[in-house]
């Protein structure tokens, strides 16, 4: 099993339910093709650099997930055409990456904790 990122900018025209919706859709599709997501930020708004199908502005998500080699082509041919998906991106995460992120947040949450207790 390899770890992927999903990127998807929705559509910020789309009230929260529908936007929502449209999340748990491309959830679904990781899920179908035996993917285990491990993490799903929310980045909110965010101003695009450049309009797109005439939209300035859009909601950026990334899910994480686990899942065999064969798994991003298939998701990828199912984002491709989903309703308010203004871009998307499917990419595979080193190990090197992974480790070091997860290393990363270690120390910071000892620091919130030190500063916690004094």
């Amino acid at each position: 099993m390899n770890k992927y990122e999903l990127a998807l900018v929705v559509s910020a025209k789309l009230e929260d339910a529908a936007r929502a919706d449209v999340v748990e859709k491309a959830k679904g599709f990781v899920t179908r093709y035996e993917g285990e997501i491990t993490n799903v930020e929310e980045w909110g708004r965010k101003r695009l650099a450049y309009e797109i199908q005439h939209e300035r502005d859009g909601y950026y998500y990334f899910i994480q997930f686990d899942a065999e080699p064969t798994a991003p082509a298939e998701i990828e041919s199912h984002v491709r055409i989903m309703d308010h998906v203004l871009r998307f991106l499917i990419v595979r995460q080193d190990e090197d990456e992974a480790a070091a992120a997860e290393t990363a947040e270690a120390p910071a949450e000892a620091e919130e904790t030190e500063k916690e207790e004094a």
